[in-house]
């Protein structure tokens, strides 16, 4: 699997500072608040993982698995939900969207829009990686992380829960997958 790596991104160390400060913005935000942190399955739990730790106020998990992607490289923009939440009642409650990554947006903007009929008090989106070069022109504006953990280029990365074609999550660093792995240029 390394030898498919391009260069790593970021590091171990930085993974575990980057969930850290998060962390630490979360607890001060949702101070006295409920919260419920929805991982977005299968590429979000391992920052889901460690983020819950990090975080220092009461918080309920739930997972939510959806499909955009098929096996490509790229957002076929039709978002099935696999599995919903296994909670009914969010209504008043305040959702954290835990993301891997912010790409295009379509994802993202659909599970809002989703989850918003279900009047919660508040929705938020929190993301390891922030790719806006990548952002979807119609949600440029409409769509940004309330807590991204890092910005990073318009390159295909792997790891740290991360995949290309359901391998690569394992690794314990974001890397850039080297296009000769996947057909690119």
């Amino acid at each position: 699997m390394e030898n498919d790596i391009k260069e790593i991104l970021l590091s171990e160390e930085q993974l575990k500072n980057i969930v850290n400060d998060l962390g630490a913005q979360i607890s001060k935000d949702y101070a006295g608040k409920e919260l419920i942190l929805v991982s977005v399955l299968k590429g979000s739990v391992v920052f889901m993982g460690d983020l819950m730790r990090a975080i220092k106020v009461p918080c309920y998990i739930d997972f939510m698995s959806v499909s955009s992607y098929g096996s490509g490289t790229t957002s076929s923009g039709v978002v099935k939900i696999i599995k919903d939440l296994d909670t009914n009642v969010i209504e008043g409650k305040n959702l954290l969207i835990v993301e891997d990554i912010l790409d295009s947006g379509r994802t993202l903007n659909y599970l809002k829009q989703y989850l918003g009929t279900r009047n919660p008090e508040s929705i938020k989106i929190c993301t390891l990686l922030d790719k806006p070069d990548r952002r979807d022109p119609n949600l440029k504006e409409k769509l940004v992380a309330d807590y991204a953990g890092a910005l990073i280029p318009d390159a295909f990365v792997v790891g740290y829960g991360l995949d290309y074609d359901e391998k690569y999550r394992n690794l314990p660093y974001v890397g850039i997958l080297k296009p000769s792995v996947y057909g690119g240029e």
